[in-house]
């Protein structure tokens, strides 16, 4: 198919140059090769397209029909070609970005008026989810997930500082318990548990060279941060989160953390997507608006 239409915009090249030498030009090729390939074709369809002399070429008549009929679909094919260069040059266009609730709040809202003013041509379409996403599989042109899940052929682009994780509960939760001292002390808690893909998350501690992993038990599994937040506010349990969403609410005194010195900083959020010789324009903008400087 390729090399038909190679062939038919070769031919229409010439019939309308009426010259070899011009069309050889125009299209940067040898006059010898255009023979060729113009010999190619009316061997093919059984047709002579074009008249030669010494002096002059001219379509025939099955060439200048076969012209007439080409020329509209050539002209819309240079119209798409044109369409999709100016589409690399001016970022434009859909993007599908999956990512975390918590990433979305933390990394993408905090940028998007500014990205959306700058950029009014793209659209982002944002899919949230909790747990490792395969972008390729889920036909996502990017993602925003914690360093440690990043898929490893992945291009990896850092756009928070470290983050740290707290254990908080609520001075009503505290007020018939004893704070835990250390991790194993959970298992005497109400904890609020965050669903994976896999299943409700362990929690990981670490303070020197000391790692614990805690299999937790409460009164409620849900998949979204921010209502583990609103669980452990309410004095449900215990909630395991990350540290910039409830700095206010510790402030405040609304939730109490434990364990501090139990959870050391982890990479943060990456933004990552496959490896691309051509990167759409898109992707680009968005990369370098949430890229962390």
């Amino acid at each position: 198919m390729r090399n038909e239409l190679n062939e038919l915009a070769t031919f229409a090249m010439v019939a309308r140059e009426r010259s070899f030498t011009r069309a050889a030009g125009k299209l940067g090729v040898s006059q010898s090769a255009l023979s060729h390939t113009i010999r190619g074709l009316e061997k093919r369809l059984g047709l002579q397209l074009l008249a030669r002399t010494t002096k002059s070429v001219a379509p025939t008549a099955a060439g200048a029909d076969l012209l007439k009929d080409l020329s509209p679909a050539l002209e819309q094919i240079a119209l798409a070609l044109d369409k999709a260069r100016s589409a690399r040059q001016r970022p434009a266009g859909r993007l599908r970005v999956v990512m975390s609730r918590s990433a979305a709040v933390m990394v993408l809202l905090p940028r998007l008026t500014a990205f959306a003013e700058a950029y009014p041509d793209i659209v982002l379409d944002v899919v949230t989810v909790t747990g490792p996403v395969d972008l390729v599989a889920g036909e996502y042109d990017a993602g925003i997930q914690l360093g440690e899940y990043v898929q490893k052929d992945m291009v990896a682009v850092r756009v928070t500082p470290e983050l740290r994780l707290a254990v908080v509960g609520s001075p009503d939760y505290f007020a018939s318990r004893d704070m835990p001292k250390k991790p194993e002390d959970l298992r005497d808690h109400r904890c609020i548990s965050l669903r994976l893909p896999g299943g409700p998350y362990r929690w990981e501690f670490e303070r020197g060279r000391k790692s614990v992993t805690i299999n937790v038990n409460g009164p409620l599994i849900i998949d979204d941060t921010h209502l583990v937040i609103e669980a452990a506010l309410a004095g449900a349990g215990l909630g395991f989160v990350y540290e910039n969403q409830v700095l206010k609410d510790i402030a405040e005194r609304r939730l109490i953390r434990v364990l501090e010195d139990w959870t050391p900083p982890i990479p943060g959020f990456f933004m990552y997507y496959p490896s691309r010789q051509h990167q759409p324009s898109a992707l680009s903008a968005l990369v370098e608006t949430l890229r962390l400087a």
